[in-house]
């Protein structure tokens, strides 16, 4: 049977023990946000814990991940140039 998350808010700290982020209650996700593309974070360099509004669970440590790295703006301004075996592409 799940556990009643209702009226229970996930939080989000830093291993220093500073709040990172707060969710709403009943909702089981948070984000971190702020990090630079490419940031490898370690196994417990941010800790995740319950709140009721009073009593907070014991803090677990947050699996490693690495912070995934956008891909590359699309070609923009394509412009060809026929050769005599096909064409040369150029964008920017």
């Amino acid at each position: 049977m799940a556990v009643d998350r209702s009226k229970q808010t996930l939080i989000i700290y830093a291993k220093d023990g500073s709040k990172v982020v707060e969710g709403k209650a009943g909702e089981t996700s948070v984000a971190i946000t702020g990090l630079k593309a490419g940031t490898v974070v370690a196994a417990g360099d941010y800790q995740a814990a319950w709140s009721d509004g009073t009593k907070e669970s014991e803090k677990v440590d947050v699996p490693a991940f690495t912070v995934l790295t956008p891909a590359p703006d699309k070609p923009v301004d394509l412009k060809t140039e026929p050769t005599v075996d096909g064409a040369k592409i150029s964008a920017s």
